[in-house]
C-alpha cells in the first residue's frame, strides 16, 4: 500500500542540505545530496555528492565525498573522489586524498596529501587465490 522509494543521486541534483553557523552536530552524517555546512561538525561525513564547508565552518573527524570545496576548517582525513577546491581561508589539517586537488594562494594546508585519479577495479588474482584486477 505504501511504498518509499529511495531516490537515486541524479534525482537529488540541485537539492542542497544546510547547516547553518552557529550550529554544532556531534556525530556522523551519511547523506546522497549535496551538503553545506556553515557550522561545526565533530564526526564523520560520508556523501555521494558534494560537500561545501563556508568561512565559519568546521569539520573534526574523517569526510569521505565526491567533491569538496573548503573555505573553513578541516581537521581528520578526507577523500575527495574527484575534485578538492581549497580556498584562500581554509585551513587544513591531517590527511588527504584525492583526484584533483586545487589550492587558492593563503590557503593553510598542513596535510599529507596522495592524488589518485579515479581507477576502476577489476577482479584479479591474489596470493589467496581469489581474483582482483585493477585497470
Amino acid at each position: 500500500m505504501f511504498k518509499k522509494d529511495s531516490k537515486s543521486y541524479t534525482d537529488l541534483l540541485g537539492k542542497t542540505n544546510r547547516i547553518v553557523e552557529g550550529t554544532i552536530i556531534k556525530g556522523d552524517i551519511t547523506t546522497s545530496a549535496d551538503f553545506r555546512l556553515d557550522g561545526h561538525l565533530i564526526g564523520n561525513f560520508n556523501s555521494k555528492g558534494k560537500i561545501v564547508i563556508g568561512p565559519g565552518g568546521m569539520v573534526k573527524g574523517d569526510i569521505v565525498c565526491k567533491n569538496a570545496d573548503i573555505e573553513g576548517k578541516f581537521e581528520g582525513k578526507i577523500q575527495v573522489a574527484e575534485i578538492l577546491s581549497l580556498k584562500s581561508k581554509a585551513v587544513i589539517h591531517g590527511e588527504v586524498i584525492c583526484g584533483k586537488l586545487a589550492v587558492e594562494p593563503g590557503a593553510e594546508f598542513s596535510a599529507s596529501c596522495v592524488m589518485k585519479p579515479n581507477v576502476k577495479t577489476l577482479p584479479t588474482q591474489n596470493e589467496s587465490g581469489t581474483e582482483e584486477k585493477t585497470a
